[in-house]
């Protein structure tokens, strides 16, 4: 089993920027997809980023590209989201995930971490 425990999240002024880390231990992350979700007050749990187990291939929510970067370093098992331009409605709990699939135009995980908060103010 793997556990993923996130890690950066806090509070942010609108514009400003943050980079979540996520450490994974147990196995290593090498050879598998990563991403991260977001769930804001009252929202569903939303898909932000997905990175290959290569680090070659990249996607994105159309709502963060060109702002949000996912990243990995496989030697340190672990996985990066840098956010930049950062807005209020942003605001959300951020889930590492381990494992994200693309199915019917959506991504799915069924590997998740506990989260970190994400606040934005205006």
């Amino acid at each position: 089993q793997v556990q993923l425990v996130e890690s950066g999240g806090g509070l942010v002024q609108a514009g400003g920027s943050l980079r979540l880390s996520c450490a994974a231990s147990g196995r290593t992350i090498s050879g598998y997809s990563m991403g991260w979700f977001r769930q804001a007050p009252e929202k569903e749990r939303q898909f932000v980023a997905r990175i290959d187990w290569s680090g070659s291939i990249t996607n994105y929510a159309e709502s963060v590209k060109g702002r949000f970067t996912i990243s990995r370093d496989n030697a340190k098992n672990t996985v990066y989201l840098q956010m930049n331009s950062l807005k209020p409605e942003e605001t959300a709990v951020y889930y590492c995930a381990a494992d994200v699939r693309g199915e019917r135009g959506r991504y799915r995980t069924s590997t998740w971490g506990q989260g970190t908060q994400v606040t934005v103010s205006s």
